[in-house]
């Protein structure tokens, strides 16, 4: 006979204990019937994040101001994909326009952009506070924080200003619904979409939060007439039909808040047990302690409680006990000194709390170690894989995020400088800048280098993957947070001014430089 293998209780077959019948034992009853109680809500992403948007705004918020594992992982997500400077790698589609490359115009429009978006005027901000890199920077903290970006093209004029083109970044929590309405097929949390449920006007609330002013709101279309875009809305859709982001924190802000609210306590326990040094224990038993305290009336000087009291009071006034001095003095007869050492103050925490952070690292896209500052017993291999799991997760970010906010604001700059003339499309391309925005546009976007665990290692990794044609200069400089383009130009004038100065030349330079070279390092 062939064995039969059965649940736990001893009868039933093993396959038709876990509920599936061959199906998937997550939508069945589970081993054992443990998920017999387990009734998740059949929720669209809107259905789920809309009806609890304000609250989840206000939490991450709470979060960010108050919990320093959220304020870092928001320092990280801007450290990690933005950095100090977000440099511009322009790089239109030629073949496209039907023209062929021209370098002049590609280092015009740069230095024209670099100019404008580093200005310490900050002339890209409409507020005036930040560079184009601090645009970025807080975007970037917008999208963890509230899972997207919001930002208004203005045209701002004025006889000091340089360029008209600015950017109003626009705080999430102000796009909702006119005066609390419900939600709507045609406007869902402060979005109008149409039938394909594509944005097309954003409500957004101005005044009501401080002086008195009442709240008012401003319908703004998402594309105005021309093409220019009327508001930049960027988020990453966790399925069709989303209309709002969900922030970073959602699948892990409870635990987050519990470790706020467990350490908080575990410190209070701390302080408590450290309080007292010492403490007198007496040997006055229960019936002498009942027959005191039941013979106790208030106000009575002479009750027996009273009595004893001023007792112990009267003697140890006069002995003055001191813990900390050369001697101990007698005790009241009966009493015993108790010396307390501290308890424990770990016992087992550092290991709840590393496991909690650890389930905190892996929904918020970075590492334990980075998160955490905890870099102990880490062997370059590991560091190494946990440096480069964090830099994935980076570069995706980059792209999907920080370069779509650059480029739409790239986008504006760029076609203001050609209605000024300040800038002139090269001759001969097939169409004009609205014609093919995207082809006039395309660029990279340089940000924060990789973080190098090894530099020895990774330099001669680089090297190496550029010898055998696996790489660029271009790709490996621009992992390091390089400009290939700058650091040419830079080895080219080092070169000359090393010969100028009869230094020796370095290991790299080659034996002398062509003409042409000699007139670009000039």
């Amino acid at each position: 006979m062939t064995p039969k293998l059965l649940g736990p209780d001893g009868k039933t077959d093993l396959r038709a204990y876990v509920g599936s019948g061959g199906g998937y034992s997550g939508a069945g009853r589970g081993f054992g019937n443990q998920l017999d109680n387990w009734n998740a809500p059949h929720l669209t992403a809107d259905a789920a994040l809309l009806p609890n948007l304000k609250r989840s705004h206000a939490r991450s918020d709470d979060l960010v101001r108050n919990n320093a594992i959220a304020k870092n992982a928001v320092q990280l997500h801007q450290d990690h994909i933005v950095g100090d400077n977000y440099r511009i790698s322009y790089k239109p589609n030629w073949r496209v326009l039907g023209i062929e490359e021209n370098s002049d115009f590609v280092k015009d429009v740069e230095a024209l952009f670099n100019m404008f978006a580093e200005s310490e005027q900050c002339w890209l901000d409409a507020e005036r506070k930040r560079t184009f890199t601090g645009l970025i920077r807080a975007g970037v903290e917008m999208h963890c924080q509230h899972g997207e970006i919001l930002a208004k093209p203005e045209w701002i004029t004025g006889n000091t200003r340089p360029l008209n083109t600015a950017v109003k970044l626009v705080s999430p929590k102000r796009v909702c619904n006119p005066n609390g309405r419900p939600d709507t097929d045609g406007t869902r949390a402060g979005v109008d979409v149409d039938s394909s449920n594509a944005a097309t006007g954003y409500h957004v609330a101005i005044g009501g939060d401080r002086y008195g002013n009442k709240r008012k709101w401003r319908h703004i279309k998402r594309t105005q007439r021309g093409g220019r875009v009327g508001m930049i809305h960027i988020f990453e859709p966790n399925e069709p039909d989303q209309t709002r982001g969900a922030n970073e924190f959602l699948a892990v802000m409870e635990q987050m808040k519990m470790l706020d609210t467990l350490q908080h306590t575990k410190l209070q326990s701390a302080i408590i047990n450290s309080m007292y040094a010492a403490t007198i224990e007496s040997e006055m038993d229960s019936e002498q302690a009942f027959e005191y305290i039941a013979g106790a009336n208030a106000g009575d000087d002479k009750n027996p409680l009273t009595q004893v009291l001023g007792m112990y009071g009267d003697y140890y006034a006069g002995n003055k006990i001191q813990l900390g001095g050369a001697k101990v003095p007698h005790l009241f007869p009966g009493d015993r000194l108790k010396l307390m050492s501290p308890a424990n103050s770990d016992n087992g925490f550092s290991q709840l709390e590393q496991s909690l952070m650890r389930y905190i690292s892996a929904g918020t896209g970075y590492s334990y170690e980075e998160l955490s500052h905890n870099y102990q017993n880490l062997s370059y291999s590991t560091a190494r894989a946990s440096a480069n799991n964090s830099w994935r997760y980076t570069m995706g970010r980059r792209r999907l995020i920080a370069n779509r906010l650059a480029n739409q604001i790239f986008t504006l700059f760029l076609e203001e400088m050609i209605i000024r003339g300040l800038i002139t499309l090269p001759k001969g391309a097939r169409f004009n800048f609205w014609q093919m925005r995207e082809a006039w546009t395309r660029c990279e976007w340089i940000g924060s280098g990789r973080m190098a665990i090894d530099g020895l290692k990774e330099v001669r990794e680089s090297i190496m993957k550029i010898e055998y044609g696996l790489s660029t200069y271009e790709i490996e400089l621009a992992k390091m947070g390089y400009d290939y383009v700058e650091i040419f130009k830079q080895q080219k004038r080092e070169m000359e001014e090393r010969k100028k100065e009869n230094l020796p030349k370095a290991i790299w330079m080659p034996e002398e430089l062509n003409d042409e070279d000699k007139k670009e390092a000039a």
